[in-house]
């Protein structure tokens, strides 16, 4: 049997014709011997899986599952046949540049501790601005890419953490995940991430950047930048992370910074400007209103399972509610930033 690789790159598929072969492609080409390549196909219709079959062949492991098991479960299937010691994470709308693998791998061997590493990730349509480096946190659970849509000049790269990394272009080590378990698969889409980091880090794993790993990245090509369903998904994953991760103190008094940058997105959707005014140009401000109140009504059906998680996996929370603080102050997202940015 052919020895195990030290890492495995996955590449979650649905419907990504046109796209996913370039993705898959610069993995292969990537600076760093033994690289094994997973593609999970998530019931894609669009003949994406056929053509990744018929360019790569054996160069590639393509699973395939019969549904879309959403972000978190379609990456789990990837995880669970991985052979690699590490697992690095690219968006089927993500292209890697050449050292991207090579300079994860080296921020995550730098130190046992570190569990994740995020990489630079930059706009494929305009290479020199941020999409990502790591995540920025509100009190109420909603999170940000760090540096989003600022021009990049460097200002990050002497950076060597993370609060955690986005999925789009991510590595995690194996011992964390055999620490702190997988994805939340119930999420289904948006804030995968953001949970399994941030379980990650109340168990004590640390996060590194890697300003050298960088991917070119579309920004939400499969599903829309501003879509109802993205709008849907963000806000009542929000809820479920925070009600899952967050100290309970910072659970208690979440309402009111929601009340405020509710208003705020309110205010600048109004006013035509940030995401929000982006949406409600498409399908009007009352129509956000009501996709928003339908995320809180799941998020309320869905919180006696994911409070009985909390339950059960508190053993694993090894850091307190000061240090969870300190945290998020180093790694705070504004709420103007929220409501009146992209």
């Amino acid at each position: 049997m052919n020895e195990a690789p030290a890492v495995t790159a996955i590449v979650l598929n649905f419907n990504g014709r046109g796209f996913v072969d370039e993705s898959v492609k610069s993995l292969l080409e990537q600076e760093f011997d033994g690289l094994e390549v997973i593609v999970v196909d998530n019931a894609s219709v669009d003949g994406s899986a056929e053509e990744i079959e018929a360019a790569f062949g054996s160069r590639v492991r393509l699973l395939r599952s019969a549904r879309n098991l959403g972000f978190g479960g379609g990456n789990n299937l990837g995880i669970r046949e991985a052979r690699g010691r590490h697992i690095v994470l690219l968006n089927n709308d993500a292209v890697a540049a050449p050292a991207f693998v090579h300079e994860l791998v080296k921020a995550a061997e730098a130190d046992r501790t570190i569990g994740m590493v995020a990489a630079k990730v930059l706009l494929f349509s305009e290479p020199g601005v941020i999409d990502t480096m790591g995540h920025l946190l509100y009190p109420d659970g909603l999170n940000r890419g760090r540096g989003r849509l600022e021009r990049d000049e460097g200002q990050y790269d002497q950076c060597s953490t993370a609060l955690f990394p986005s999925g789009a272009a991510a590595l995690y080590t194996r011992r964390m995940l055999d620490d702190v378990g997988l994805f939340e698969e119930s999420l289904f889409l948006y804030g995968d991430d953001t949970e399994l980091g941030l379980r990650g880090r109340l168990a004590g794993w640390g996060c590194a950047l890697a300003p050298g790993a960088v991917a070119y990245h579309h920004y939400s090509r499969s599903v829309g930048a501003y879509s109802s369903q993205k709008a849907f998904y963000v806000e009542r994953n929000r809820v479920l992370v925070l009600c899952r991760t967050f100290p309970v103190a910072l659970i208690v008094v979440s309402p009111a910074f929601t009340a405020g940058r509710l208003t705020l997105q309110a205010w600048a959707a109004l006013t035509g400007r940030g995401a929000s005014a982006r949406l409600a140009a498409q399908a009007g401000v009352f129509h956000l209103v009501g996709v928003t109140l339908r995320a809180y009504g799941s998020a309320l059906a869905a919180l006696p399972r994911i409070l009985g998680e909390r339950w059960r996996n508190r053993h694993r929370r090894r850091m307190s509610t000061r240090e969870f603080l300190a945290l998020m102050a180093e790694h705070r997202l504004r709420a103007r930033d929220a409501a009146f940015r992209d």
